[in-house]
């Protein structure tokens, strides 16, 4: 396992605010109401969010042309920096046609609400198919990844934004930090080699495993959930975080650990997702991330280790964060402990290991998992949820 350690700079060296101060943001929004208004998406409002709080720095505003190809393409920036998801803003064809001679817009929630400006470089056409096979490696409109993008507009629209407004957030204020925020808390507890882990499932025995192996060579762990929008058959993230919540305070060292939401967009992409999740939680503050088996992956789009070797594609200490790779894991009987097949000589009857569809059955049935895969307290929360539906 790698344990090199990097600094906790920002991806680009300085970490971006594109949040307008309390002066800023009357006159702002005064004159944004006299602009042309572009209605966003979830997933845009999302990524907006990201950008201002400097969660997707170095980009300040969403993908003009040379960027947005060069990511798609090459995986890297037009400055050079490894980065491998396009993030844009779609308008359709009468969108682009009412604004192409503007220089800067408003930007709306669904309510029309104006969250933002946008100062307007460039509007251009992208090819969509060729977007879905590089970046999604498919171009099935079964990937929720692809039917997304295909819902988008058929052009994109590139410049900076300033934000007037957060997306109003009612669930998890408590937990809400920027990277600003996490970096002080890194800061203020003498973290200086931090791990980050990316879910959007509850945590079971494998991951409480890993997470805590982790644990072993670093300071300090931040657990950041994905709050924002997933599949509609993903565990929703109030249920999810309550069962975060249950088991850091049982389990794990307070003194070491962080739960904080990571208030982005699943977009499936895999592999190339992998690498995009290790540079936001660098932005945060993370030394480190781990990755896991089918990082960011969904249904047999992409082979178990494929989030693994796509880390070799760049150069050695160009990401800037050290990723910590994990095979799988599961309780091995004649071991009696959480094991890999890394560690574990043992046959494979001998191993517990228990297949999320299989888990999601008992769960439906109000049977609690082995607690070898599950805690129990886990576990309750689960079933309560999945009665109350």
């Amino acid at each position: 396992m790698n344990t090199q350690t990097h600094e906790a700079v920002p991806h680009g060296g300085k970490l971006v605010n594109r949040i307008l101060n309390e002066k800023e943001k009357g006159e702002a929004l005064k004159k944004a109401q006299t602009l042309k208004k572009k209605q966003m998406s979830t997933r845009e409002i999302s990524d907006l969010e990201m950008i201002a709080t400097g969660g997707f720095s170095p980009l300040e505003g969403f993908m003009t042309r040379n960027d947005y190809e060069k990511v798609v393409h090459e995986m890297h920036l037009a400055n050079g920096l490894p980065w491998t998801l396009p993030v844009t803003l779609s308008l359709s064809q009468e969108e682009a046609a009412s604004l192409k001679k503007e220089k800067e817009i408003a930007l709306a929630d669904e309510k029309e609400e104006i969250l933002a400006t946008l100062h307007v470089d460039e509007i251009y056409p992208y090819d969509r198919e060729t977007e879905a096979i590089k970046v999604y490696r498919t171009d099935s409109k079964e990937h929720p990844g692809v039917q997304q993008l295909f819902q988008a507009g058929e052009l994109l629209i590139g410049g900076k934004i300033s934000m007037i407004q957060r997306p109003k957030h009612e669930a998890f204020s408590e937990y809400r930090l920027d990277p600003a925020d996490t970096r002080a808390v890194f800061k203020q507890r003498g973290w200086k080699k931090v791990v980050g882990f990316q879910t959007r499932n509850p945590i079971h025995r494998a991951h409480e495993y890993i997470q805590k192996c982790a644990l072993e060579i670093v300071d300090g762990i931040m657990v950041h959930p994905l709050v924002g929008a997933t599949k509609g058959d993903d565990i929703p993230a109030d249920v999810r975080m309550k069962c975060y919540e249950v088991l850091l305070r049982d389990y794990y060292p307070k003194d070491r650990t962080l739960l904080s939401v990571f208030p982005a967009n699943m977009r499936y992409a895999g592999p190339r997702e992998a690498i995009f999740h290790a540079l936001v939680r660098k932005n945060y503050g993370c030394t480190h991330f781990i990755v896991g088996r089918d990082h960011a992956g969904v249904g047999n789009y992409y082979g178990t280790f494929d989030a693994h070797y796509i880390f070799d594609e760049f150069k050695p200490g160009s990401l800037g964060i050290t990723p910590l790779f994990f095979d799988n894991t599961f309780y091995c009987k004649k071991c009696q402990a959480m094991a890999s097949v890394k560690t574990c000589p043992h046959d494979k009857t001998d191993q517990i290991s228990l297949s999320g569809t299989k888990v999601r059955e008992m769960l439906k049935e109000g049977i609690i998992p082995p607690v070898e895969f599950s805690r129990p307290e886990v576990a309750k929360i689960l079933i309560d949820a999945m009665k109350q539906k």
